[in-house]
């Protein structure tokens, strides 16, 4: 996803199968980062994630989209992810702070949105990374870092979870162990992934181990099919974005490679404008979700099996789908909502 460019998604969401807060295989800067959370879990209240859901990033920055407060987020979006945390002088720990360009007036303000979406039954998550995120854990003392600065922003923020969308590298054994340790802090956390489509062409690839080695709680991974090129499918064939095969071929390699379908989610820009390439019509990712659920209109890929419990469907961003008429709200949104 962009970080603060206007071209680029990015995204992330969803838990288990069925109504749950927790997610389960069945189902830049020199700033200062909040203190370390204690070790008891967060007060926050916790945001049912549907059985299929809606994710949607929300934009702490303008850059030619709608700019918008969280409260004008459309219901439609079940996963909020806040873009981004960013990274400050010490290695792993990320911080968040309200961009002035998006019109709060403080910072209870923005605490009480959340606290309003997650009382409409939303999940508000932090995302960290993005396109120009530079993040990095590669070593125990920057995962506890992570987990650290992570667990304390869910406490001071009121946010139910964090979303992955490392674009500059992921290593898969301190990752794995800093949102096990943010787990073990809030057993009820939304974790979403958003990875580049290179990152997830194999199971042994850094972005998938991860996603594998918390399977167990992860709510989704929705992987970016844009600004892609083209890639692989499951069946050996290659793909060209921005077409429902790509979509439903490359989805196929996390649900055969050891995803539970209740975690995989279609990544999609929400107009032409939020992507350099990739972009699709509302009617395609609803071709490609009826695909991979029901084993209808699909294209010339067809699924040997279908995957009713797929989580949904995800978009970059918020922001601009709204400046969009917030086509991907109305149509991706109900259809998400009506699969089996």
């Amino acid at each position: 996803m962009p970080a603060r460019l206007p071209a680029t998604l990015a995204a992330a969401v969803l838990t288990s199968a069925g109504i749950v807060g927790t997610g389960t295989a069945q189902a830049s800067g020199t700033r200062s980062a909040t203190p370390a959370a204690s070790s008891a879990p967060a007060a926050a209240p916790t945001a049912a994630v549907p059985r299929h859901a809606v994710t949607g990033y929300w934009q702490n920055f303008d850059n030619g989209a709608t700019v918008q407060k969280l409260k004008d987020v459309d219901d439609a979006y079940d996963i909020i992810a806040v873009s981004f945390a960013d990274a400050t002088g010490r290695p792993g720990e990320v911080t968040f702070r309200l961009d002035p360009a998006v019109g709060y007036g403080s910072t209870d303000e923005f605490k009480a949105d959340i606290k309003a979406k997650q009382a409409a039954g939303k999940s508000v998550i932090l995302s960290v990374g993005g396109e120009k995120g530079a993040v990095s854990v590669n070593d125990a003392a920057s995962a506890q870092n992570f987990a650290d600065s992570v667990s304390g922003l869910m406490d001071e923020y009121g946010f139910n979870g964090v979303d992955i969308d490392l674009e500059n590298g992921l290593n898969s054994t301190y990752m794995t162990q800093a949102l096990k340790s943010v787990h073990d802090r809030h057993g009820d956390v939304v974790v979403t992934m958003a990875p580049q489509t290179i990152d997830m062409q194999s199971p042994q690839n850094e972005y998938f181990k991860t996603a594998l080695g918390i399977k167990d709680f992860l709510t989704a991974v929705n992987m970016q099919y844009y600004n892609s090129g083209s890639m692989n499918g499951c069946d050996g064939k290659v793909y060209a974005q921005g077409t429902v095969d790509f979509l439903t071929a490359l989805a196929c390699i996390q649900l055969e490679g050891g995803l539970d379908p209740s975690q995989v989610g279609i990544g999609v820009p929400a107009s032409a404008r939020a992507a350099g390439g990739g972009y699709v019509a509302p009617s395609v990712v609803n071709a490609a979700l009826d695909c991979l659920t029901r084993g209808s209109n699909c294209g010339s890929f067809k699924p040997s099996r279908t995957y009713p419990g797929l989580r949904g469907a995800m978009t970059w961003s918020t922001n601009w789908d709204a400046a969009n008429g917030d086509a991907f709200a109305s149509q991706v949104g109900a259809h998400v909502h009506g699969l089996p």
